[in-house]
């Protein structure tokens, strides 16, 4: 493996040079639905799905939610990777032993033109018991986040970012992290410049390892931190490099993030061997763990 280093550009926000890996993505069943509205009903979409095509799923508007951001909704990648899921190999719908009859779309908040946020209330039903299963969604769809740790005369550091993080009401120390625009298909490479844009460092995409991806098939390679309300599922990559003392001195306290999107981080390089009592962020200590059985495992590639 080459060394991670960091140049001048790295002080000057040159241009980010990274390969893109390109996803191979499963063929899926497409759905059938209508769409209908009146001024005086709530709005309505008729939807049918493969797997219970005599139960036709009923969408609804809740009050406050406008005819385009219901139909922004409806037609995101967020919503049709969700319906996706439901019928996967190992999905809800999959054993037919569940029914979904109704979707609420609760909220709905834009990234500029594109789907940021979309929140709804899924009725699915257990056939046997006729129980209805807890369905609030918070959906924000895949993501990716990465372990950099640098080696520097004997010390492994880690690079973290400090975030203000509106909805825990505190700073948080975090690992480099993207979410990822799927209608684009760019998994990899959408998250890569979003860790440039939080570090300013510049990443060889041939020196990372998925650490997710030596988790088991039937995972899907990805890890959910809060599955209970939240479809988020991120890939754990590890970056993997050798720098100067100067370089770990230039990180430390480093200021980036793009202002004009409200976007205040200030970056940390720590001990690695101190990173896990820290901070409580959900995606270093599933990093730490990932890392470090992988690496007893013998599973990591040599360093060169």
């Amino acid at each position: 493996m080459s060394l991670l280093s960091v140049p001048k550009s790295l002080l000057l926000g040159s241009p980010l040079s990274v390969s893109i890996l390109n996803q191979i993505r499963k063929k899926r069943r497409p759905f059938c639905c209508n769409m209908s509205s009146g001024s005086s009903q709530p709005l309505t979409h008729s939807l049918t799905l493969p797997t219970q095509l005599d139960q036709p799923i009923q969408i609804i508007a809740a009050p406050g939610v406008s005819d385009s951001q219901f139909r922004t909704a409806i037609e995101s990648s967020l919503f049709k990777q969700w319906l996706k899921n439901l019928e996967s190999q190992n999905g809800i719908l999959a054993t037919g032993s569940f029914l979904l009859k109704q979707v609420l779309v609760q909220g709905v908040d834009m990234f500029g033109q594109r789907m940021g946020f979309l929140k709804f209330k899924a009725d699915i039903i257990n056939k046997e018991t006729g129980v209805k299963i807890p369905g609030v969604v918070f959906a924000r769809g895949p993501a990716v986040t990465v372990l950099i740790l640098l080696d520097s005369e004997g010390e492994t550091y880690a690079v973290l970012t400090e975030q203000v993080r509106v909805p825990t009401g505190r700073l948080v120390l975090e690992l480099p992290a993207g979410m990822l625009d799927a209608d684009k298909g760019d998994f990899v490479g959408t998250a890569v410049r979003e860790v440039e844009e939080e570090t300013g460092i510049h990443l060889t995409l041939g020196d990372m390892v998925d650490l997710t991806a030596f988790l088991d098939p039937s995972t899907g390679g990805r890890v959910f931190p809060s599955p209970g309300g939240c479809d988020e599922e991120i890939s754990v990559f590890l970056y993997r490099g050798c720098v100067g003392k100067e370089i770990i001195t230039q990180l430390q306290g480093k200021k980036t993030g793009l202002r004009e999107a409200g976007e205040l981080i200030k970056v940390h390089v720590v001990p690695y061997k101190k990173l896990w009592r820290i901070t409580a962020d959900a995606k270093v200590l599933m990093a730490i763990a990932l890392y470090e059985m992988a690496k007893g495992s013998g599973l990591l590639p040599p360093k060169t």
